[in-house]
């Protein structure tokens, strides 16, 4: 682990209570509930399993934020991470409580002490803003929190595609903490799934050639538990450990110039930036970070999982050629929060080598002997046209249409394709890193870029694309 001596910079909180209903809610979770109520519905062995840990759901401010001034992002974003730090401790605090906690504990003890911590940080980030634009409305809104029930971790023998494939034993929780998914609803057969791919008619002035970056397969082991995107400034901004590819020196204290100045793992001198969760086979593996921040300490547990391959590609538009990215162009694809946030933003895919026209966006493959686990990342591909990012990092880029058409306004540029593949045996339990809060569901997968190809480099990627030559 790479583990730089930096100042950590000190984050606050809090959360607000708006009253606890049973509403169901994405990825196999259900708000909190009375179990006397439901325990005439069930068996014994039923109320056991349904006195389950418990998660906080709270509104993504870092998403609804969409227009921060640049002079106040700092100091916001900083804010937003010490959000993030205090729903990962409300968390941790509800999963050491266990099952037995009820509803008054939870108000008092969790959500009415962390109430007022929240709306006061909601508050210093309209101050910042109020410094030198008009203050945003609804930010008080955005400071209440429910708590979500979470289903029993998933056992090996539940991950098993069939009963030939004996998986490897469950891994248990690390450094004392409770484990926390992934549960057996979260993996499918690869081999049950219908074909689903469906892409865009290439037209006649489609830009059909590729650009490929060979940047290894971070065999210099260069993780950290930093999102410079998200959280620069912040160390363990992410709460869970990212892979890197590409520039050697991204961490959360980078800069623009420092990334530029930087080494890259990638042959063609390419330095940009390329991170994603890292996947971990929960064999029991008391890893280097067991009991460190991004790692055990936050749930994440087992043994972590190097990629077979990794590839990045850049490919054109189906219906138009494409113009250089900016450096320095920031992009994220897939929401580390979909759990809670819903699925709006989820974009990362998981498949199996042999079965990728069978793409899959909230369940873990289950892939037969022979075959890899794949994941996809297809990042957007239409651009504003003037910024190289924005304040939730979302609306300077954007997705084409279903036509490959980017909306007015937009231009394309080459689409980033990041794609893993794993060796995992047939039936064993894995799962990717996660903010505690978000129960390691393969929804929140994502991955992250930043372009740092100098400016004759990205000249040949765009020449490449347009005049339809695949290189390198």
């Amino acid at each position: 682990m790479r583990n730089k001596k930096r100042h950590k910079r000190s984050r606050v909180i809090g959360l607000t209570v708006v009253g606890v209903t049973a509403l169901a809610v994405g990825g196999g979770a259900l708000l909190m509930t009375d179990n006397d109520a439901s325990a005439t519905r069930q068996s014994a062995g039923q109320q056991t399993s349904a006195r389950t840990a418990m998660t906080v759901k709270c509104p993504d401010a870092a998403t609804r934020l969409a227009s921060v001034p640049q002079r106040a992002r700092p100091a916001v974003d900083r804010e937003l991470a010490t959000m993030d730090n205090q729903v990962a401790d409300a968390y941790q605090q509800l999963a050491a409580r266990g099952p037995g906690a009820d509803r008054e504990w939870v108000r008092t003890r969790v959500l009415d002490p962390l109430t007022a911590r929240r709306r006061g940080a909601l508050n210093r980030i309209g101050n910042e803003i109020d410094r030198v634009a008009s203050r945003p409305s609804g930010l008080g809104g955005m400071a209440s929190c429910t708590v979500q029930e979470a289903p029993e971790p998933a056992t090996a023998s539940e991950g098993a595609t069939s009963a030939a494939e004996t998986p490897a034993p469950a891994a248990p929780a690390a450094g004392g903490q409770p484990q926390s998914g992934p549960v057996r609803a979260d993996f499918v057969d690869i081999r049950r799934v219908k074909p689903n791919v469906k892409r865009a008619r290439t037209r006649g002035n489609a830009s059909r050639g590729t650009f490929a970056s060979r940047c290894g397969r971070n065999e210099n082991k260069h993780f950290n538990s930093d999102n410079v995107i998200v959280a620069p400034g912040v160390s363990n901004g992410a709460h869970h450990m990212h892979d890197y590819v590409g520039n050697r020196d991204t961490d959360a204290f980078s800069t623009n110039d420092g990334l530029a100045a930087a080494g890259t793992t990638c042959t063609n001198g390419d330095r940009s930036t390329h991170y994603w969760p890292v996947l971990r086979l929960r064999d029991g593996t008391k890893e280097a970070d067991a009991d460190a921040p991004g790692g055990g300490t936050e749930g994440n547990i087992g043994r972590i999982l190097r990629p077979a391959t990794a590839s990045i590609t850049f490919r054109g538009s189906a219906v138009s050629k494409v113009v250089a990215m900016p450096r320095f162009l920031r992009i994220i694809t897939g929401d580390a929060k979909a759990l809670t946030n819903g699925t709006a933003n989820a974009n990362a895919s998981w498949s199996c080598t042999g079965f990728e026209n069978r793409q899959l966006k909230d369940k873990y493959p289950l892939c037969p002997k022979g075959s890899k686990v794949v994941r996809t990342f297809n990042f957007q591909s239409c651009w504003d046209g003037e910024n190289a990012d924005s304040a939730n990092h979302r609306t300077h880029v954007a997705f084409a249409d279903a036509r490959g058409r980017c909306a007015k306004g937009f231009k394309a540029i080459p689409q980033l394709t990041q794609r893993i593949t794993y060796k995992v045996a047939p039936g064993s339990l894995f799962a990717v890193d996660s903010f505690p809060e978000q129960l390691h569901k393969p929804v929140t997968d994502h991955g992250d870029f930043i372009n740092v190809m100098s400016d004759s480099l990205m000249r040949k990627a765009v020449k490449c694309i347009n005049t339809g030559r695949k290189c390198g």
